[in-house]
């Protein structure tokens, strides 16, 4: 009897159990089904209404994840999943391993992909890289020249087909979002990051937001501050360093900028009213500070102007680590830093590791009404806009079929046309004397001198696989000035390069002429930072050895202006190649009168140091070369024999 009672009792909480089970299985397919058929799954709902769907199902947790951005290294799926993570970037140099193929990329955005749609909202998270010359993390990606001397081209639609190739060589990596571009107006070229800007004239920065409609995609109205990405070939961009970065005092990077309203609103705001207009998704918020206030902390300039007066409806990102410079010494008061940014109007944060710190005092702040509700709706808002808009939720992962993309004859070819048309031709023949250019492909001897020649990460200038850049040619793939100076000429004529020459070589060897290639090492931001602006050495020694012993022409590879004044008599020629990327053939190219020179100075040339900072238009305006100088050649139908290659 007492089995019997057991054994049903036993039955009993069985079938209890059962029924149990059964009904966490039945709710978890609610809860599925509920992901799967609610409306702002649905792409045929207007995107408002997908929005405000998808944020009234959303917990606190998961809201603050999505303002979260965190950095690759040291990330799993797992975290993503579990913390809700909204964005991942790859900072400079972070790569899935040393020189990784395409479709490692792919794999790995794809896996952390996987983590974001097994959240319980399958909210999709948005990849992140600087691509600012091309996907210039990549090996073997096109790498396009710097914004120095694409401004110079002063050819927009050139610039726009540069973002449609940058974009679609991203996107065959599996990223949707590039931190591009800069629309900084470069007003000191002591500044580290001069060579990310076009020019230190707006007009022509203004002209160059070109090419978000090659990032983003071409749109058919003044999108009036609306995100606008056009599909899956193309990425969400980001107008950056807003605002003021390229005016701050002595050119210090991250430093102050002091400026009146007439040269905040006139001078480095203009290009912004333009990136809205086409529908660009997101804005990055400078390290700088305007007056005093650090932008990171600007509610006036984010909030109140931005969003408020231009009506931006994309989401507003700090820069790595932005948030933690606040404060002096950075990270001292971090909950502070986060209240000040947030309420200042940032919705993302670049945090880029320690996420549970940013998490949980968020969290906290919100908890105890510091950060109003409200300010953490409206930036997953934003937030979820961008992710809506570009259509991140019908087509989250990679595509395996764009892989060959990256780095394409077609783009390589685009490259070369924009290195071309960025090239200045300062000084053509000393005087009374004839034009020394375009060079002759047929002659006896050539020497090519100089460290710059054949160094194709010198060529590259920072921002090429590794944050500072490299040196050296074993990097990724392209064409030295060098190896194209070899492809260009006759096949009879013989090319000697010597880095550094001594004066007995030159008693030796009968040259018909030189060409020496000397310049800036690479650096980004801070590292960048010069107040002497001087070829690093042994460049001028190089300039001065050869261009005394033969006739020569010295190419500068420089991110910005440099001293070059003292050394100019001794020169035939002079050429600003500025950073021109991968495509070295494009410099031959114009050397040897295939195509003319055209290039036009954005940038004012200073004769000396004590002159900075000088702009066309200021008083006593006294340069070496002015803004808008730039002589110009014919093209020219020379007769050869190739070499075989």
């Amino acid at each position: 009897m007492g089995r019997t009672l057991v054994s049903l009792v036993g039955l009993v909480f069985l079938c209890c159990h059962a029924s149990i089970i059964e009904a966490k299985k039945g709710a978890n397919v609610e809860v599925k089904g509920a992901k799967h058929h609610a409306k702002y799954r649905d792409p045929k709902q207007p995107i408002e209404v997908r929005i405000m769907d998808l944020l009234g199902k959303m917990t606190l947790g998961e809201k603050v994840g999505q303002m979260a951005q965190l950095e690759r290294q040291n990330l799993t799926a797992d975290i993503v999943k579990n913390y809700f993570i909204g964005s991942i970037l790859s900072g400079g140099g972070s790569t899935p391993r040393k020189n990784a193929g395409v479709k490692e990329w792919v794999d790995m955005v794809n896996n952390f992909q996987q983590g974001a749609l097994a959240t319980r909202l399958g909210i999709p998270m948005i990849y992140g890289i600087d691509a600012v010359h091309g996907h210039n993390n990549v090996v073997n990606a096109t790498i396009f020249p710097h914004n120095v001397g694409l401004g110079v081209t002063r050819d927009p639609l050139l610039i726009k087909k540069i973002g449609a190739a940058t974009a679609l060589e991203v996107r065959a990596t599996g990223i949707p979002y590039a931190f591009a571009p800069c629309i900084a107006v470069c007003r000191d070229p002591r500044w580290g990051r001069c060579y990310e800007s076009y020019s230190e004239d707006h007009v022509i920065v203004q002209e160059m937001t070109q090419i978000i409609e090659g990032l983003q995609g071409e749109v058919k109205t003044d999108m009036k501050g609306m995100p606008y990405v056009d599909g899956k070939t193309k990425v969400a961009g980001c107008a950056k360093h807003y605002v003021g970065d390229g005016g701050t005092v002595k050119g210090i990077n991250e430093n102050n900028t002091i400026v009146d309203q007439a040269g905040l609103f006139g001078i480095h705001m203009p290009a912004y009213l333009n990136s809205l207009e086409k529908g660009v998704a997101t804005v990055m918020a400078s390290y700088s500070s305007i007056n005093g206030v650090k932008m990171h902390a600007n509610r006036n300039l984010l909030t109140s102007f931005l969003k408020d007066k231009l009506g931006f409806k994309g989401f507003i990102i700090s820069d790595w680590e932005g948030i933690d410079k606040i404060t002096y010494p950075p990270h001292s008061n971090y909950t502070y830093s986060i209240q000040a940014s947030i309420l200042a109007g940032v919705d993302m944060v670049m945090i880029p590791y320690n996420y549970n710190e940013f998490i949980n005092g968020l969290l906290d702040l919100v908890k105890k009404n510091v950060i109003p509700m409200s300010r953490i709706d409206d930036a997953v808002t934003r937030i979820l806009r961008v992710k809506f808009a570009m259509g991140l939720f019908e087509n989250p992962l990679g595509d395996y079929s764009l892989i060959n993309q990256v780095g394409c004859k077609k783009h390589r070819e685009l490259a070369r046309e924009a290195v071309r048309k960025s090239l200045v031709l300062l000084k053509n023949g000393k005087p009374g004397k004839p034009p020394v250019l375009p060079l002759p492909k047929n002659t006896n001897k050539i020497l090519v001198a100089g460290t710059h020649a054949h160094n194709l990460g010198y060529q590259c200038g920072g921002w090429t696989i590794e944050w500072q850049g490299v040196s050296g040619n074993n990097w990724t793939a392209g064409t030295t000035i060098l190896n194209a100076i070899k492809a260009a000429v006759d096949k009879s004529t013989k090319v000697t390069y010597r880095k550094t020459p001594g004066q007995n070589f030159f008693k030796k060897n009968n040259f018909d002429y030189a060409i020496v290639v000397v310049g800036e090492v690479p650096y980004a931001e801070t590292r960048g930072d010069s107040q002497n602006l001087t070829i690093p050495d042994p460049g001028p020694k190089t300039i001065q050895n050869v261009c005394k012993a033969i006739k020569c022409v010295v190419i500068v590879i420089s991110g910005r202006p440099v001293l070059i004044e003292p050394y100019l008599a001794t020169m035939d020629a002079l050429v600003a190649a500025w950073l021109p990327g991968s495509e070295g053939q494009g410099v031959a190219d114009v050397l040897f009168g295939d195509y003319g020179f055209t290039g036009k100075l954005a940038r004012t040339w200073f004769k000396r140091l004590d002159q900075l900072p000088m702009n066309y238009g200021d008083p006593n305006y006294d340069p070496l070369f002015p803004f808008g100088f730039g002589l110009e050649t014919k093209p020219t139908t020379q007769q050869i024999k190739r070499h075989e290659l």
